[in-house]
């Protein structure tokens, strides 16, 4: 008997002492890996924000070096005038076309800030060699986007101020909020009817298909 009493007050110990010793370990090291520099969390902190550009960098470029970027890493896949080639789509063009039976969903017609093109070409762009632009050459690109879809003169240099400053076309086109009734449920979760249940119908009663109280049944 004082075995098992003994055997029963150890495990009450040890079950004790485990969360303690589990919270001692989430507070050591694993010991491998390094905490990461300010040099590599810069290499993947690269994201730009839509709306008010935050998260672009320094730099600039121009309308005639974009062309020439251009038809060297995107042409073959977009079209020397970004009209699209093959099974890859087109990236200027199709505007107002957005309310008819074949909208077509362009940077022009479509995207709503224009920051979010530099965004977007910096982390994915050329397909092939993502992130292999210079900001410059990505600033030169985009200029030369928005100067095909009359967004941005061809004598310009384009740097974030600039960027931030242009106004896409379809930039009201998006609701603030999804009005469909049915994609806003009830959020009651206690205390929520305001009136006791009625029953309409007795049907699945009268099938025999739920259970009841009544004897016989």
């Amino acid at each position: 008997m004082s075995r098992s009493l003994n055997l029963v007050a150890l495990l009450i110990v040890a079950a004790l002492a485990l969360p303690a010793l589990a919270q001692e370990k989430a507070h050591k090291p694993f010991g491998f890996g390094k905490p990461a520099t300010k040099e590599e969390i810069a290499g993947w902190d690269i994201d730009v924000r839509g709306p008010d550009g935050a998260g672009l960098p320094p730099g600039k470029g121009t309308v005639a070096e974009g062309e020439k970027l251009f038809m060297d890493n995107c042409a073959a896949c977009h079209g020397e005038f970004a009209e699209g080639a093959g099974r890859y789509p087109e990236l200027i063009g199709g505007r107002g076309t957005l309310k008819s039976d074949d909208p077509r969903k362009t940077i022009d017609s479509y995207w709503p800030y224009a920051p979010t093109v530099f965004d977007y070409i910096r982390r994915a762009m050329p397909f092939g060699a993502p992130q292999s632009l210079t900001n410059d050459e990505v600033y030169s690109i985009v200029a030369w986007l928005l100067n095909q879809g009359d967004l941005w003169p061809a004598d310009k240099p384009l740097d974030a101020e600039g960027l931030r400053k242009v106004k896409m076309p379809n930039r009201d086109g998006f609701l603030a909020g999804d009005p469909r009734p049915d994609v806003k449920p009830d959020t009651c979760m206690t205390n929520c009817r305001t009136t006791p249940p009625k029953i309409t119908s007795d049907l699945a009663a009268r099938l025999g298909v739920t259970p009841t109280d009544r004897k016989g049944d």
